[in-house]
């Protein structure tokens, strides 16, 4: 089975998982008390007014002022991997959890990664502490609509950063979200 029918399988299961389940243990989540080694609470306003700060001075040259990404990052071509991907509600960073986030940022690639892997992302070890790092994974996450934060809160352990009021509102599957749907009911076929 090709690679990419799994992803969209996976994507797929999460997505339905999100649906089903999401606001159900939204509810539960706010009685637990996750423990997330690297966790970016987006609910902590002066966390994220310190994040946005740190973003427009670290990350804001590559990955745009507004988290729009760089110029055509979406495209496979000879370039692939080296723009720099949007965060916005555009991008893939909702998709990943936290822990996975604060790796990708502190080192510059993504801890299941092979070591021969290029990465085109710079690493902030030494440049950024712990807390800067997970102050700007808080604004962005900040950004995101309500779907987006409870689909990525589901990556995390115990719900980490599931929005209190994620089962009181209405929200959406996001778009990527049916775009899996739809590209693994094509390689199904």
């Amino acid at each position: 089975m090709p690679s990419r029918v799994i992803r969209g399988f996976a994507w797929s299961a999460l997505c339905i998982l999100a649906a089903l389940c999401g606001p159900a243990h939204a509810v539960f989540a706010a009685d637990v008390e996750p423990v997330v080694p690297h966790f970016a609470d987006a609910d902590n306003a002066a966390l994220v007014t310190e994040g946005q700060q740190i973003y427009g001075q670290a990350c804001a040259a590559c990955h745009g002022r507004r988290l729009q990404g760089q110029a055509l990052w979406q495209l496979k071509d000879q370039f692939a991997g080296r723009r720099a991907p949007a965060h916005d509600s555009t991008g893939h960073t909702w998709q990943h959890a936290d822990e996975d986030l604060f790796h990708m940022t502190k080192f510059g690639r993504f801890a299941a990664t092979p070591p021969d892997a290029v990465s085109y992302m710079p690493a902030f070890e030494g440049r950024l502490s712990d807390h800067e790092i997970l102050a700007v994974l808080a604004f962005i996450k900040s950004t995101w609509p309500m779907g987006l934060r409870a689909t990525q809160a589901m990556l995390n352990p115990g719900l980490a950063g599931m929005p209190a009021n994620a089962g009181k509102l209405h929200w959406t599957l996001p778009p990527n979200c049916i775009e899996s749907i739809q590209v693994w009911q094509e390689g199904s076929k």
